[in-house]
């Protein structure tokens, strides 16, 4: 299957993120993860908001937007992958990012989460040598269905999958702060 032609800078699927304080995600995504802003998509919209921003990150744009007073809280989920995970980290870190999930080792692969300023999760992979561990061809992933809980299938699964349902039910409006 091939992908549908796009424009130069896009990739087949462009995240969008509606957020408060878009200005600074642009900021963070830049300075982050080595992003560059197209300055001729900037929009402002007649009410003064930021109504597009497009910042392009290796093969991908992200697009970026002011969240509109009666707008809801949309936090955005992204998975970004980086060539130095301990620099990337310690990038957000400066921004004002907060670690969600520690630098973990994921089947021979490194991630990390971190949440930014503005609720947004990001998954942060330094991809390595991935070794799966499958025995006899069964489904390592899942602990439904069986008495194992995901600590007993691998400790860092049980890291990875609690830090995760934590930061979720613990997502905020940065508004109501």
């Amino acid at each position: 299957m091939s992908a549908p032609a796009g424009p130069e800078g896009y990739a087949t699927v462009n995240p969008f993120i509606i957020t408060a304080d878009a200005d600074e995600l642009t900021r963070f995504v830049v300075e982050v993860f080595g992003g560059e802003e197209r300055a001729e998509a900037r929009t402002i919209d007649t009410d003064g908001l930021l109504l597009q921003a497009e910042v392009r990150v290796g093969t991908t744009t992200i697009m970026l937007a002011e969240r509109k007073p009666d707008w809801p809280f949309t936090p955005s989920l992204l998975q970004v992958y980086v060539d130095d995970l301990e620099a990337v980290l310690e990038r957000a870190l400066a921004r004002g990012a907060r670690v969600v999930t520690k630098p973990t080792d994921f089947f021979g692969t490194q991630f990390v989460r971190v949440q930014d300023a503005s609720a947004n999760l990001w998954w942060i992979w330094q991809h390595g040598e991935a070794v799966w561990d499958a025995q006899d061809g069964e489904n390592e992933w899942s602990a439904e269905g069986d008495d194992k809980g995901w600590g007993e299938i691998s400790p860092e699964l049980a890291y990875i999958h609690d830090t995760l349902l934590e930061a979720m039910t613990a997502l905020r409006d940065p508004r109501s702060s």
